[in-house]
């Protein structure tokens, strides 16, 4: 590790005058946003996974591309279609010749990078998206029965869009579990859209300059696990989730009535770990009950399942989560 980064207080006061230069970068290619930059950063310094929901043409790609520039991460994009095989994700053995004869040599494929941009992964069938499920989790890619570790630090950020859309195949819940956000993207006001038009019809601006490496990176990640966390939050964490569940002593009526499938074990983690990274991010030592209610619906939006009454009755996952937040029994 470099010697500009050797102690805790130090990656704090690292973190402390990086961010407001983060910040100034990515205003140079992203306008508005604010809400969904913050989280995209916070899954990053987290460790974890992020899926990025909405239409096309909202500067999703763009997002990530820069991000990966900021902090100087190799970075692979892969174009999701209905006729990607697993292979073309993970990577493939192919016979060469050498001294010794021939044999079967693994090539690598894209995943093995720090920043993959699965690209409107929901364009392509289920089979090819678990293909992503071992590197999420392990760090690692299987081929032929041997095991090749993946560089750290590893982030997957997914694109998709929304499932009404045309030619989209659902995630599948295990594969929609590993990601610990699911961020949504939205058309931007009149204003922002204003200043978007201007920049890009006018000639390129400046480029975008790095501020963090990914070794740094992966200090950050450690310092976040050291965030002290109160019993009471986590048992707050763990209260929401449950709640989520139906049928589960802790339900709700509403949730026992509009909800199909809740929360998991996972989502806690998710709710506690993004937590001590915002806290961080944002120059707190310690984690309040404040980031588990600010971080709640990219924890459990994607999460949570919704019945055929939820949809009739007009329901959203947004509304069961802010309902839930506001259940006298979590406080």
């Amino acid at each position: 590790m470099s010697d500009t980064i050797a102690t805790q207080s130090e990656i704090f006061e690292r973190i402390q005058t990086g961010r407001q230069k983060v910040e100034s970068e990515l205003s140079k290619v992203i306008v508005g946003q604010q809400e969904v930059t913050k989280q995209l950063l916070v899954a990053l310094l987290a460790g974890g996974h992020c899926m990025i929901t909405g239409a096309p043409g909202l500067a999703k790609t763009l997002l990530v591309k820069s991000i990966s520039n900021i902090f100087q991460l190799n970075f692979q994009r892969i174009q999701f279609t209905p006729d990607l095989m697993p292979a073309d994700i993970t990577g493939t053995e192919i016979l060469t010749d050498s001294d010794l004869g021939r044999k079967l040599t693994f090539v690598p494929g894209p995943i093995f990078t720090n920043l993959l941009l699965a690209d409107e992964i929901n364009r392509t069938p289920p089979k090819t998206q678990s293909a992503l499920l071992e590197a999420m989790q392990e760090h690692q890619v299987t081929a032929a029965g041997a095991r090749h570790v993946l560089e750290e630090p590893f982030f997957v950020l997914a694109t998709q869009n929304p499932v009404e859309m045309e030619g989209t195949y659902p995630l599948p819940e295990a594969q929609l579990d590993r990601f610990l956000f699911n961020v949504l993207i939205d058309y931007l006001s009149e204003e922002d859209e204003i200043e978007v038009v201007r920049r890009t019809t006018a000639k390129a601006g400046l480029p975008i300059e790095p501020v963090f490496t990914a070794e740094e990176v992966i200090a950050i990640q450690g310092l976040v696990r050291e965030v002290p966390v109160s019993d009471d939050v986590i048992q707050f964490a763990v209260k929401l989730t449950a709640a989520s569940r139906p049928q589960s002593d802790a339900a709700p009526d509403f949730v026992n009535k509009y909800v199909n499938w809740g929360a998991g074990t996972r989502a806690a983690q998710a709710l506690v770990l993004a937590a001590k990274a915002l806290a961080l991010w944002e120059g707190r030592s310690y984690v309040s009950k404040d980031e588990i209610r600010t971080l709640a619906k990219p924890v459990l939006r994607h999460r949570i399942l919704l019945n055929y009454r939820a949809e009739a009755e007009g329901k959203t996952v947004e509304t069961i989560i802010d309902e839930l937040l506001e259940n006298p029994a979590l406080t």
